[in-house]
């Protein structure tokens, strides 16, 4: 179903793949016949054909719990005004189940910004940030920026990226999003998909066939061929928001009739224009997807590639369940007792809940599908339940006006305003040992809101709503979609804008400077983060040798979404589902490096800087993280923030997941050192690294410096590196974060 061609190949007319032959250009002139390298150029203030970028954007997003720090950041950057549209979403803590006033609170905050700025504000429940994105914001040709790691428009010609905090505040100042000219993934769709199969089941088969060999890492994806024209575009967008989960940098596809068509239902056919690839462009590799092959696929705890067509479950249920109850035991420890074995009866897997949500699942053809699947039926008054969310409320009140909803109430599914918590942990925690089948974007470990720490463990499969709808049907047995006979015969989506017009706050190009900003008690600014000294002691505040950390790991969603406008409060999470000793360790080298600012050296600093010749008065002390490969998931910057606030001054890795989780290091001031992949890291909790002259070396535009590993009475060399770093990057680490940087420069 899914084929990697590993090479580069050409594509002609866009009709014609080949991998080469005469009279072909050369492939650097090539690749700018793509699509991806006609936006990215036209974006580029530099204008040049050079392989550095310097971006800047049509439009950015944010939700309510990352604008409130992105602002704050900004404000203290010397924020005057907002100088490009930008939409702040109200969709994460709109629950407003937990905290008091605290979630409230930031909208509030939110909205004044908007007024005061001149930014555009979508209230509570309104829309999922990435829905309101492509009803209001996208336009063929366009590149959007947005505070959350599923920011991806491609479907409708719009490239969108997501990154940290710091990258949008570097927009919002008038600088720039620099990376490195990227390779372009050609994605090849072909055949027309069968009925019951629905977006993610094509999607959840592209992440299975490309996450683990890194073969689209930051790579830019662009979808085109005959299948394209197969796909509604709910069908498209479905694909394309999960293309995140493949590690890509971006995605872009063809437009053609059906995006045109979107565009004039929106009312805005201006943001139409056709994209194709030129006569002769070239691609770094190329990902073949045969759609008429497509399963129905069902992805297992504990990622989106871990994944299996329902019929291979339903075929040997206890191989693929035992599996997973030693992976969670082997994360976990004696903490939990998985017992998914307990899923199968009858010789088939049976699921506690059902969810439909977010800015994968809400939309209104899988509300459809799933209406039609469902009607006349029931989910029954056993332990199985489901809940969907459609994703904006033009999208609900098409469902209510077209008896979606109405069906689906028959059927016992309980229809809950848009809400991204069931993609992050807020609200639907299954009962302990609970399985969740699930159209959003993730099943991390802990992201559907258990407590592993407290005993508790659920966990998610995600699956896609006509799978989901099946299995409803049948009482909660998992079934394939494609298994049953149904016909859609609802109307097509219509859209009507006049909620937005009526409750949405649109004050781009208006700002009122004079509007005082609503703080609640919460809201908290920034602690003192301090320049980057001659030298660097680490002392290793969490050793994980794990395959992959997620980010949810580093900073838990969830519970601690309520927080993300206290960075003191909300550091207190730090790693506290993965290595719970994590802050205690931290807060103790923090206490001692202000200690030592003060004058009062400590025995252990005192001991390891005499044992390496250098001096308190120049030699940070702080805390440092190793993980084999961190950052992988969501795109928000409290995953390196909050190791800041707690006194980190470096990570060590063989590499880095994301893009996003280092970039939101750097801006942070942690140095992203990486060490060589056969180099073995066997070294403690509580082990000291020694880093002399790493301001110099930062400076200077070096990219590795030798160190030494401080175990006991052991001293032992170490290699670091930290390559592919900008002139802005280097300052911004050596005055300590990217506010400080801005505060330099003023």
């Amino acid at each position: 179903m899914v084929e990697l061609i590993p090479h580069g190949v050409y594509l002609l007319d866009g009709k014609t793949v080949v991998d080469g032959g005469a009279n072909l250009p050369d492939k650097d002139a090539a690749r700018e016949n793509t699509i991806t390298y006609g936006i990215l150029r036209s974006h580029d203030v530099d204008g040049s054909k050079g392989n550095k970028l310097r971006i800047r954007f049509d439009a950015m997003v944010s939700h309510d719990i990352t604008y409130v720090g992105i602002i704050q950041t900004a404000r203290a950057s010397g924020l005057t005004t907002f100088p490009l549209p930008y939409a702040m979403t109200n969709c994460h803590n709109s629950l407003c189940a937990v905290g008091g006033t605290i979630n409230e609170d930031d909208h509030v905050f939110g909205l004044s910004a908007a007024k005061k700025y001149g930014g555009i504000y979508v209230p509570a429940n309104q829309a999922v940030i990435h829905q309101y994105a492509r009803e209001a914001l996208t336009a063929c040709g366009n590149m959007i920026l947005g505070s959350d790691s599923h920011t991806r428009y491609g479907s409708l010609g719009n490239m969108g990226v997501g990154e940290g905090g710091g990258e949008l505040v570097k927009q919002l100042l008038r600088n720039t999003w620099d990376i490195n000219a990227p390779e372009v993934v050609l994605v090849w769709l072909e055949g027309k998909p069968k009925h019951g199969i629905g977006p993610h089941d094509v999607a959840i088969s592209l992440v299975k066939a490309v996450f683990e060999s890194g073969f689209v890492k930051n790579k830019v994806l662009e979808f085109a061929g005959p299948g394209v024209s197969e796909l509604p575009i709910d069908f498209r967008n479905g694909i394309d928001v999960m293309t995140t989960e493949t590690t890509c940098l971006s995605s872009i596809w063809i437009t053609d009739e059906t995006v045109k068509a979107y565009f004039e239902e929106h009312g805005r056919p201006e943001a139409f224009k056709v994209l194709q690839p030129g006569k002769v462009a070239y691609y770094d590799a190329m990902v073949r997807i045969d759609l008429s092959t497509q399963e129905s696929m069902i992805a297992l705890p504990y990622h989106p590639s871990n994944a299996v067509s329902i019929h291979e479950l339903q075929a040997n249920p206890e191989k693929v369940l035992k599996a997973i109850e030693e992976d969670t035991k082997k994360r976990f420890g004696d903490k939990v007792h998985p017992d998914l074995l307990s899923k199968i009866r009858g010789g088939k897997v049976w699921a506690d809940q059902g969810i439909i949500a977010g800015c994968s699942g809400g939309t209104y053809d899988n509300l459809s599908e799933a209406a039609t699947i469902l009607k006349g039926k029931s989910i029954g008054n056993d332990y199985f339940t489901m809940s969907a969310y459609p994703q904006s409320t033009p999208v609900y009140l098409a469902t209510t006006r077209g008896h979606i909803a109405e069906e689906l109430l028959e059927a016992g599914v309980v229809i809950k305003p848009a809400f991204c918590g069931p993609c992050f942990g807020a609200g639907d925690v299954p009962s302990n040992n609970g399985l969740s089948i699930r159209h959003t974007t993730r099943n991390f470990p802990n992201r559907e809101g258990s407590k592993p720490g407290q005993g508790q463990i659920s966990m998610v499969a995600l699956m896609d709503a006509r799978s989901i709808a099946a299995t409803a049907a049948n009482g909660g047995c998992i079934t394939a979609a494609t298994d049953i006979e149904y016909e859609d015969r609802h109307a097509p989506y219509k859209f009507d804008g006049r909620i937005y017009s009526s409750r949405i706050y649109n004050g781009y190009g208006h700002p009122q400077p004079e509007t005082e900003l609503r703080y609640g008690p919460n809201i908290k600014d920034w602690p003192t983060m301090y320049p980057m000294e001659e030298n660097m002691l680490l002392e290793l505040a969490a050793v994980i040798h794990d395959p992959v950390t997620t980010t949810d790991e580093l900073i838990p969603s969830g519970e601690t979404s309520s927080y993300r406008s206290n960075p003191l409060k909300l550091s207190e999470f730090a790693l506290s589902r993965r290595v719970p000793e994590y802050v205690g360790r931290s807060k103790k080298i923090q206490a001692e490096d202000l200690e030592r600012r003060a004058g009062k050296v400590s025995a252990k600093i005192a001991d390891a800087l005499k044992t390496v010749g250098a001096k308190p008065e120049n030699t940070s002390f702080g805390s440092c993280v190793f993980a084999n490969k961190p950052g992988d998931g969501s795109a928000r910057e409290q995953a390196a923030s909050c190791q800041k606030v707690l006194g980190g001054d470096a990570n060590i890795c063989y590499e880095y997941a994301t893009k996003r989780y280092r970039s939101n290091c750097i801006n942070w001031g942690i140095v992203p050192f990486t060490i060589a992949p056969e180099t073995p890291f066997d070294y403690n909790d509580g082990d000291l690294v020694f880093v002399p002259g790493i301001r110099k070396a930062i400076l200077a535009g070096a990219e590795e410096i030798d160190g030494i590993v401080l175990s006991g009475k052991k001293a032992t060399p170490i290699h670091l590196f930290f390559q592919n770093l900008t002139a802005a990057e280097r300052q911004i680490l050596a005055d300590g974060c990217l506010m400080n940087y801005y505060k330099n420069q003023q």
